[in-house]
């Protein structure tokens, strides 16, 4: 009798192998809008709402130095949209009929938004008739800066001086019929800003912010000097 082979045993296949998972992407969730930095320009644009509805009797005196104060305190967009939320939008900019065109206005155009002024183991002084910036920044170390806005022209509703002093000073000259407003500190050292809100509700603002350390700032009214118009 023959002897019966042996059956050869089969092999089943391997399992194939689970699926690698993707390797997790780095890329983080974007920025929601409102934790956005806000620019100068975007504080601006608050701004000109602001005096629109301090203008218009929408907002009390106090209240707009409130909100003004917030508005160049603020750093996030989040922090600005509800400081005008109850208050209709300022007419989008270049609506309207063209203004005339003139040297004087084309000139004003290329003017920069700002101004630097330093003083470092010396001096630093902007004062007589000159165009102020919508913003000007100026830093005192081991020096002294002045500025003197009596005789300058207006171009601007609000104004920002942006003050560092170190071991030096800084002293602001403004006209008695302009608005002054201040939210700066003093450490070791002094940060006064005479505060006065002006009587006409389209005089200019000026906001002196910043700090002193070991050193002084000082804003204050000029006795007899007065601004005439905007552009005086």
């Amino acid at each position: 009798m023959d002897e019966q082979q042996p059956v050869p045993l089969t092999k089943s296949a391997p399992a194939p192998e689970a699926a690698s998972a993707p390797a997790p992407t780095s890329t983080s969730a974007p920025v929601a809008e409102a934790e956005l930095r806000a620019s100068d320009a975007d504080r601006d644009r608050i701004a000109d709402i602001l005096r629109e509805a301090l203008a218009e009797g929408r907002l009390q005196p106090d209240e707009h130095a409130e909100r003004i104060d917030a508005v160049y305190r603020a750093k996030t967009l989040g922090e600005l949209e509800p400081l005008v939320r109850d208050l209709p939008a300022a007419p989008a900019r270049g609506t309207g009929p063209a203004p005339a065109h003139d040297a004087e206005t084309d000139w004003a155009r290329t003017v920069p938004e700002s101004e630097n002024l330093v003083a470092v183991f010396g001096g630093s002084t902007r004062k007589g008739r000159w165009r102020v910036r919508r913003r000007t920044n100026a830093l005192a170390v081991f020096g002294g800066v002045e500025i003197d806005l009596t005789e300058a022209v207006f171009e601007h509703r609000e104004i920002v001086i942006n003050v560092v002093a170190a071991f030096g000073g800084v002293d602001i000259k403004v006209p008695e019929n302009v608005s002054l407003r201040g939210s700066g500190a003093g450490i070791l050292g002094g940060f006064d800003v005479r505060t006065y809100e002006a009587q006409d509700p389209d005089a200019p603002v000026i906001h002196v912010t910043g700090f002193a350390v070991f050193g002084g700032v000082e804003a204050k009214p000029k006795r007899g000097k007065r601004l005439k118009n905007l552009r005086a």
